[in-house]
């Protein structure tokens, strides 16, 4: 979702002007439960992966968030980050409003307020659709629902190739709440019926409509 289209090319250069993207490299830390930040960030470019670690030690990918994505400390708007981290999972540039930023240059324009409310609404709603997964479906069908969900906002394969995924076993893992083991297995199987192809730290979807039969499974 484009936040600022509506803007004029004079309105952009303003928000650039005032909250300038900054750089991150893959692997740099946004914020930590050690490091708190009171601040909305927006990424610009790159990917962004938010965990959260449980008291065992194990990291819980909360979502992995693409270009245009809206997020941060920020009980104004309703959005929290609460024991959450954020990581670069590439190279990214983010741009980072304060309270007042936030309030001066994006709540005090309703074209802007609108789309903000709009975007943390389908946030809230993808959450809930993912913790009803993870309670109540197996492994493999939240593993092809999630790949039909990321393959519905990943750039068209080229020559007429299905839609490709940029992740790794373990991020599609942490984003499941399962072992890296069971992931691949799952992965190798959908691999074997030619549900997706797979490359090195890229997935791509080869039937959608297996993948659906499989989303919708209630056995394992």
């Amino acid at each position: 979702m484009d936040l600022f289209a509506d803007l004029t090319p004079e309105e952009m250069g303003a928000m650039e002007l005032m909250a300038p993207a900054r750089r991150f490299r893959r692997g740099e830390l946004l914020y930590s439960r050690s490091q708190p930040l009171t601040a909305l960030f927006i990424l610009k470019s790159g990917r962004v992966r938010v965990f959260r670690v449980t008291e065992d030690g194990k990291a819980l990918t909360m979502a992995i968030l693409e270009p245009g994505a809206v997020f941060g400390e920020m009980v104004l708007i309703g959005q929290r980050m609460y024991d959450n981290y954020a990581e670069a999972i590439e190279d990214s540039a983010v741009c980072q409003l304060s309270v007042e930023e936030v309030e001066r240059y994006l709540l005090a324009d309703p074209r802007i307020a609108v789309r903000i409310s709009r975007l943390l609404g389908e946030q809230v709603a993808r959450l809930e659709e993912r913790l009803t997964d993870l309670a109540l479906r197996p492994l493999a069908a939240q593993v092809a629902s999630t790949l039909l969900k990321l393959g519905d906002t990943a750039s068209p394969g080229r020559f007429g190739q299905g839609p490709t995924i940029h992740l790794t076993h373990e991020q599609l893992a942490g984003l499941l709440g399962a072992s890296r083991e069971a992931t691949s297995k799952i992965m190798s199987d959908l691999a074997a019926r030619r549900a997706v192809r797979q490359g090195r730290g890229r997935i791509i979807i080869h039937d959608r409509a297996l993948l659906n039969r499989i989303a919708r499974s209630s056995a394992g």
